[in-house]
């Protein structure tokens, strides 16, 4: 049986879960949330490098990419964010939804699978 590692393990959920070769994120979002979905989809892509990194990948190994966003009219807004971000010939399956967030002040919410 695979070890499982948690990373930033709080009392309601742990940052990243390692289980064997996978890698699976909580729903991250903006620290600021007083950005718009541009400012917040950076935040989010960065603090999702960030603790890939620490599990021991990184985005080119992204196998799945779940996205909330609060707006679909600012689905274009979010989608270059994420185009400039995402690694090129290494694209996850992704889906993308419109819901209510956490806060009103949510914007985006991504969720990622990867392999190490």
């Amino acid at each position: 049986m695979a070890n499982i590692t948690r990373i930033e393990a709080g009392p309601r959920m742990s940052k990243a879960v390692v289980h064997g070769d996978t890698v699976y994120l909580a729903g991250i979002v903006a620290d600021d949330n007083t950005q718009d979905v541009t400012g917040q989809t950076k935040q989010v892509l960065a603090e999702i490098d960030r603790l890939l990194a620490l599990a021991g990948t990184d985005k080119s190994k992204l196998l799945r990419a779940n996205i909330w966003i609060t707006d679909m009219a600012q689905f274009g807004a979010m989608n270059a964010v994420w185009d400039a971000w995402v690694s090129p010939g290494n694209t996850p399956a992704r889906a993308t939804v419109q819901a209510a967030l956490a806060t009103p002040a949510y914007k985006v919410e991504i969720m990622v699978v990867a392999a190490k």
